[in-house]
């Protein structure tokens, strides 16, 4: 697996490069956009360079605003959202200290998640406020694989940020058959270019394997689609308002969610 010290670099130049194409073309949207990654490229870099105590703190952080984000999208009570942000926040702390404690950790998370319609008496809205904190715990609990894996982790970050881009422009330019009626704008020729690119990315950064493969051309657009499906059953379009032309920091990282989620199961 290459170094951070090795990826940074090459991280770097793609942010200058795409710095530059995206000054050229003079768009405000995407300006706004490079300047939101301009910002999280060096941080998360910063963070990976630190080892598994930066990986921890900021993929905690990250976890914490993320369950937030998702909590306001699916109405879940204050109280819910603090259970689940706690039980990510120590998978995530688990996957980091102790490996062997994950599993007892993400339990106790759901039997929690569990206690609180239970211990409330919810008989109209109990059901669904389980559920969705369940969902939320298996999906966003996911995070907790980026210390674990190290620098492969920014390697998949990078991948299918790269990914999105190449898929957000390709997609209406080449037309086709639509991805899923979950998200109307994605074509299938968008999500092609974008795992192709994606993958030469993996290739460039010499963190190429066949798990990391299927992560970012599999479970990167089946992230995305998650949050499409939350998102649609919400009716809300973003998942959040503070993140300059990009929405919520879910939307931002829906991607990287699904990827983990991949590389996790194929292990």
């Amino acid at each position: 697996m290459t170094s951070v010290a090795v990826l940074a670099p090459w991280l770097g130049g793609a942010l200058l490069l795409s710095g530059v194409v995206v000054g050229a073309s003079r768009r405000r949207e995407l300006m706004i956009r490079w300047c939101a990654w301009a910002v999280g490229v060096p941080v998360a870099t910063a963070a990976f360079w630190w080892g598994r105590p930066g990986i921890a703190l900021l993929a905690g952080i990250v976890a914490v605003i993320a369950v937030l984000e998702f909590g306001a999208l699916t109405r879940l009570p204050r109280t819910d959202r603090v259970i689940l942000a706690a039980a990510v926040a120590g998978l995530i702390i688990a996957a980091a200290t102790a490996p062997d404690q994950v599993w007892r950790v993400g339990a106790i998370g759901a039997l929690a998640l569990v206690a609180v319609p239970l211990a409330a008496g919810d008989a109209e809205d109990g059901l669904r406020r389980l559920g969705t904190g369940l969902l939320g715990l298996v999906w966003l609990g996911v995070l907790a694989a980026l210390a674990p894996l190290g620098t492969l982790g920014l390697a998949l970050f990078a991948a299918v940020s790269v990914a999105d881009v190449v898929a957000y422009f390709a997609g209406p330019r080449l037309g086709g058959p639509r991805l899923s009626p979950l998200s109307p704008a994605k074509r299938w020729s968008g999500t092609l270019c974008g795992a192709a690119a994606g993958l030469a990315v993996l290739a460039l950064l010499s963190s190429w394997s066949w798990p990391a493969a299927a992560a970012v051309a599999v479970g990167g657009p089946a992230g995305d689609l998650v949050e499409s499906l939350v998102k649609r059953g919400t009716g809300v379009k973003d998942s959040g308002q503070w993140l300059a032309g990009a929405g919520g920091l879910l939307d931002r990282i829906d991607s990287l969610v699904g990827a983990l989620a991949v590389v996790v199961v194929l292990g």
